[in-house]
């Protein structure tokens, strides 16, 4: 379609602009001569640079054969009339009126297209920020819970396309529950940022597969529309290992300042023990079996034995040194420390086996240390079995974690749920005739060979405790 413009100004130019970028799918226009009277139109410029035909009367335009449409851009409708009774019939016109509309049309399909750019681009970016630079777990989410869109990072967590989350609620996808976060331990961040408007930050505790605990710190930023919060976006940072440094870096300085005490006071008390201790068997000796307080001499006698036997502990809790590593095999010393266990065992009538795996390393670590370790493990858990349970003291080599592991699992009592952030604490202990100081020089031992220790119990289940140690040495000096 050949279009010949009459009134050469801005809107001629922007009109040849148009059409030059813009992509027909039906038609093929094409401006193919101006006129007008002003010799520096813009129009009129456009056209003579791409050598079109140009002129000042349109009369010139009206006897052209090579015209299909004239547009009448000079707002003047005496022109258009007097083009109307001029142009031959197989000419079509439009006037500046109905030229006007169409531009409005194609202005607002460069606006949509524009849009649509910028829509691209900013998906683009919005990708590239929760897929790439965040690693983080992100959930977009309407104030109704329901979810808009996840991370890559998540649905890999969760096993699925992110796709399949959409229109699932938030409690339901992440925390398997009927109903939103709620409580004072546990706030739902969704709802307090639409409260107030205002970015909200909490710390929950999830429980992962094998029920353990995992720290989650979130950050909730509101998604606002016309001033109104209608959703937020959510960032969800596993702290668990930070929680567990931060934790560690407290009992080691609890240990340390315990460790300080306790030998102090087991120096101050072991001397009037002994004295006492003594006192009362030299009286004894003198005392007839018969007499009412040779008895009484024998529970002082006994006490003081007790009272011994704690300081003894506290100075082992106090002296624990830094282990002089040598390469040994794991599996002779749990063969050697079940040996040692066996007459207490036998004595309560519980069982002890061995679960050894045959393709273990050899690794760095203090044997003596390492024994006394599962010595007093394996002693608890035959103190918390029942008469007829059974003990296990296994090892397996962990290869993806480059170490080493032994359990001792039995079939006991298990330990309450409340009262498993202290068992490593120094003097917790739920036995009358216990120190409780045992797990702690066990706690403080696999810490210094640079080992993880954890427990995993029920009650009336029994109780597994896993120690791993690192094959490489981590703390400690080597023997020579």
């Amino acid at each position: 379609m050949n279009i010949a413009v009459v009134g050469g100004g801005k809107r001629c130019r922007i009109l040849m602009d148009s059409i030059e970028k813009h992509t027909f799918r039906e038609i093929s226009p094409r401006v193919v001569a101006v006129a007008d009277l002003k010799d520096d139109a813009p129009g009129l410029v456009k056209a003579r640079e791409n050598d079109l035909f140009v002129t000042e009367d349109y009369n010139d335009l009206l006897d052209r054969d090579d015209i299909d449409l004239i547009i009448e851009l000079t707002g003047k409708q005496d022109v258009y009339d007097d083009i109307l009774l001029k142009k031959k019939e197989t000419v079509r016109a439009i006037n500046h009126k109905t030229a006007t509309l169409f531009w409005e049309f194609t202005l607002s399909s460069r606006i949509e297209q524009k849009a649509r750019r910028k829509l691209q681009e900013t998906r683009t970016i919005y990708n590239v920020l929760i897929n790439e630079l965040i690693q983080e777990d992100v959930i977009v989410m309407a104030s109704n819970y329901r979810i808009l869109d996840i991370n890559q990072t998540l649905a890999n967590k969760l096993g699925m396309q992110r796709a399949d989350a959409i229109g699932r609620y938030c409690y339901q996808l992440l925390h398997h529950e009927n109903a939103p976060c709620s409580g004072e331990e546990h706030p739902c961040p969704l709802v307090k940022t639409v409260e107030t408007g205002k970015p909200y930050q909490v710390t929950h505790i999830h429980l992962d597969k094998e029920k353990r605990e995992l720290y989650y710190s979130i950050s909730c930023y509101p998604l606002i529309d016309n001033g109104e919060v209608v959703g937020a976006i959510e960032v969800a940072r596993d702290i668990t290992k930070d929680i567990s440094i931060q934790k560690g870096m407290m009992q080691y300085d609890k240990m340390a300042s315990i460790g300080r005490l306790a030998a102090g006071v087991a120096h101050e008390i072991n001397n009037p023990l002994t004295t006492i201790l003594t006192s009362a068997m030299l009286i004894q000796e003198d005392t007839d079996a018969e007499d009412p307080n040779y008895q009484e001499l024998q529970i002082i006698a006994d006490e003081a034995l007790r009272c011994r036997k704690i300081v003894s502990s506290l100075l082992d809790f106090a002296r624990q040194s830094e282990p002089v590593k040598a390469k040994n095999n794991l599996n002779d010393v749990v063969t050697e420390s079940v040996i040692l266990t066996r007459k207490q065992a036998a004595f309560n009538d519980v069982a002890v086996a061995e679960s050894l795996s045959e393709d273990l390393p050899l690794i760095n670590m203090d044997k003596d240390q390492i024994e006394q370790a599962l010595i007093n493990l394996i002693l608890n858990a035959i103190e918390a079995t029942d008469p007829g349970g059974k003990v296990t003291v296994g090892t397996s080599y962990v290869s993806e974690a480059g170490g080493v592991e032994f359990t001792v699992s039995d079939s006991g009592k298990g330990i309450a749920e409340e009262d498993m952030g202290k068992i490593f604490d120094p003097f917790f202990t739920t036995r009358e005739s216990g120190t409780g100081l045992g797990l702690a020089i066990t706690h403080g031992i696999i810490e210094q060979h640079g080992g993880t220790i954890e427990v995993d119990s029920k009650l009336e289940q029994g109780t597994r405790f896993t120690i791993r140690l690192p094959l490489t040495n981590q703390g400690g000096n080597d023997a020579h």
